[in-house]
This record gives C-alpha cells, sequence and structure tokens, in this order.
C-alpha cells in the first residue's frame, strides 16, 4: 500500500494529475514527474514503486547517499499543448507543500528539467529537490556541486542528458556480451534524453544503430544510422530532424517500429509500449527497458527475448543526482561515467546470471529497502 496519494484537477482545463509516495526514507522520497495524454493514477502508482526498488537497487552502506522512498508524479495533458506549462505551473503550485518536505522530483516523459525549474522558480520554492536538503551535511557546497556538473556538457550535450543514456547503454552491453551477440543491431524508440544517449553510446561501443523512433514516425536504415548528427540537431522533444537524413535512409510510419530488424530493442519513451497485442512484432534477442514499464507482464510472457528490467537500466539518472549532491562522485563526466559504469555492469551482470532477471532485481531490491529500514 502506498504511503500517500494525491489526485488533483486543474481548474482551467479540468487536466488531472496524480502524485503517489510509495515510501519515505528519513522522511524524503524521489521520483520524477511525467506529463503525457491518458496519464492515469494506476500508472503513476507503479512508476512510484518502481522508484522504492530503483533507488534501493543503488544501495551501498559505505556511501554517503542513502537510497530515500520512491514517488512519482503524473499530469494527464498534451505536452505539445500550448497550455502544458500553465498545466505544469498550477500542479506544481498545487503539490508545493510535498515538494518542500517530502518529494524530490525532476524530468520524466513529456517534460524537461530546465521547464520545471522555470516553473519551481515561478511558484516560489527553492529547487525541485529541496526536501532533500536537510539531510546534507553542507548544502551550499553540496548544491554546488549539482549546479556544476549539471554545467557541464560532453560533445555537444548536457551531461545531466547523457547520464541515464549511458547507463542504459552500459547495460545492453552487459546483455550483449552475456548473449553473446556478433556485430550487434539495436533499434532505438524515443529519441529524448534516455533514448538520444543510449543511441550515441551504443553506437560509441560499435553497435550499429539501425533504426530510431519518435513522435513524428521512424527513421532506419540496415548499414547504421547518422546517430551523432540527428542527436546534435534534434528538438527539444527529441523529434529528429528529417533534413539531416542521408539518402540511403529511410523513412516509415510509426506504427511500424517493431517492424525494422535489429538484435537490442531499447523501449525509451512510453509506458506499455510492448504489449499482448504487438508482443509478436518483437523479434529482438534482448530488450533494455530505457522507458519505464515499456513492457507489460502479458507480453514479457509471449516473448522470446532477455529483458533487463527498467529498475535497473535506468536507474542512473536517478542515481548520478544523489552521488553528486551528497559527493560520493565529482561533478565531471569522467567520474559519473565511471561510477555509472561499474555500478551497471555490477548489477546487470548478477541479474542476467539468473532465469528470471526481473524477479532477481526486485529481490535484490527488497532485501536492500529491509536493510535501509532497520539501519535507519
Amino acid at each position: 500500500m502506498s504511503y500517500l496519494q494525491v489526485t488533483w484537477t486543474d481548474p482551467a482545463t479540468r487536466a488531472r494529475g496524480y502524485l503517489v509516495i510509495d515510501r519515505l526514507v528519513r522522511g524524503v522520497s524521489s521520483g520524477g514527474l511525467r506529463m503525457r495524454a491518458g496519464c492515469t493514477l494506476d500508472e503513476v502508482r507503479g512508476l512510484a514503486e518502481g522508484m522504492t526498488a530503483k533507488e534501493a537497487l543503488n544501495y551501498d552502506p559505505g556511501a554517503r547517499y542513502v537510497p530515500l522512498g520512491g514517488a512519482k508524479g503524473g499530469i494527464d495533458f498534451d505536452p505539445y499543448d500550448p497550455r502544458a506549462k500553465d498545466v505544469l505551473t498550477a500542479y506544481l503550485f498545487a503539490m508545493s507543500p510535498y515538494i518542500e518536505r517530502f518529494w524530490t522530483m525532476g524530468e520524466d516523459l513529456g517534460l524537461r528539467q530546465s521547464t520545471i525549474d522555470e516553473a519551481i522558480e515561478k511558484i516560489g520554492l527553492q529547487s525541485s529537490i529541496q526536501a532533500v536538503y536537510p539531510l546534507l551535511d553542507d548544502e551550499q557546497k553540496a548544491r554546488r556541486r549539482l549546479a556544476d556538473a549539471f554545467a557541464v556538457t560532453v560533445d555537444g550535450v548536457s551531461l545531466d542528458e547523457l547520464v541515464g543514456g549511458y547507463g542504459v547503454a552500459e547495460a545492453a552491453l552487459v546483455g550483449i556480451e552475456h548473449l553473446d551477440l556478433h556485430n550487434p543491431t539495436a533499434f532505438v524508440q524515443g529519441f529524448g534524453s534516455m533514448g538520444g544517449a543510449t543511441a550515441r553510446y551504443l553506437a560509441r561501443a560499435g553497435v550499429r544503430v539501425v533504426g530510431l523512433a519518435d513522435v513524428h514516425g521512424v527513421v532506419a536504415n540496415p548499414d547504421g544510422l547518422d546517430v551523432e548528427t540527428l542527436l546534435l540537431s534534434r528538438d527539444p522533444h527529441g523529434g529528429i530532424d528529417r533534413a539531416k537524413l542521408r539518402e540511403t535512409d529511410v523513412q516509415l510510419d510509426g506504427d511500424k517500429w517493431l517492424d525494422v530488424e535489429a538484435d537490442v530493442l531499447v523501449p525509451a519513451a512510453t509506458s506499455y509500449a510492448i504489449n499482448a497485442g504487438n508482443a509478436k512484432s518483437v523479434r529482438a534477442k534482448l530488450i533494455v527497458e530505457a522507458a519505464n514499464m515499456p513492457v507489460t507482464a502479458e507480453a514479457e510472457e509471449l516473448i522470446d527475448a532477455l529483458v533487463i528490467p527498467d529498475v535497473v537500466a535506468n536507474s542512473a539518472t536517478n542515481s548520478w543526482w544523489w552521488w553528486t549532491l551528497f559527493g560520493d562522485i565529482e561533478p565531471t563526466a569522467e567520474s559519473a561515467f565511471a561510477k555509472i559504469g561499474t555500478n551497471m555492469r555490477r548489477l546487470v551482470a548478477k541479474i542476467v546470471a539468473t532465469d528470471h532477471p526481473r524477479a532477481t532485481a526486485a529481490q535484490i531490491a527488497a532485501d536492500a529497502v529491509e536493510e535501509i529500514e532497520q539501519r535507519f
């Protein structure tokens, strides 16, 4: 049972919004805020439960950072609607008592951190993560570390937009090694922060990215896409600039994303993207869940592929914030990537060595939660 559930209605648009705090650790919870048309309370509740596991999986008794409880926010509204910023601001104002004391939050599907930060400032709060400040040894130094980290760019892309996808790519590479895939190919569904960085670091590791999907459709090339050019020219919502495609690249309708043959499939967009209705179209040998809950339980039963679950694969963004803020890593790309790579490879190697990676990850998280609760 969740610790807290809140349902909100925007008086101007009648949009619905939700907050679920699954668990508090030392009085605080952590989890992002998403905006998408069709977002439901059940969805947000499932995401909040996943955040508890995601936090706990990176527990290190010797670290300064102690995993927080899990939470999630969701707004049922189209992020492309011109009224989206007003809806976001109204939602955050309504949730401000929780943000002040209990809920640390950041970007998720449909929202960028800069947009959230703008709204947070507008309603008079210090930060989207201010609830964690009382747990810091030196708040000012900690906030400076995080600000310094957010100022870092790596080859034209800010570090905060890369850490999550770097972790997904590392998870995929462990899966590729485990399955002994030779000359592997990959398809990435979604080209925002998570999908874009995943594609970049898979390509840099020698994996041929043969297809990408964004809100406008699919682009593909069996010889591999020019990921770097497409990454640096995408729009703020992860849209691919079709003018940057090469003559040999092809464009397909958005519903054809499972038609592109690839060894590795990375769903990095919406929840429930792979479901009972399309599971039989999946031909990949490895699925790495970059999005939250992209594969339904029914679909996973029908798929003949190794699935690396979201609570492991996409946990790097969340952990990077806290490792940096609490001082477990330096505010540099080198420190971030080293820590993410080490943790991700350790976790993924542990779960893929078993017959049921998702269940194994859940058990590791449950054991960590129990240890944390006993300690605190």
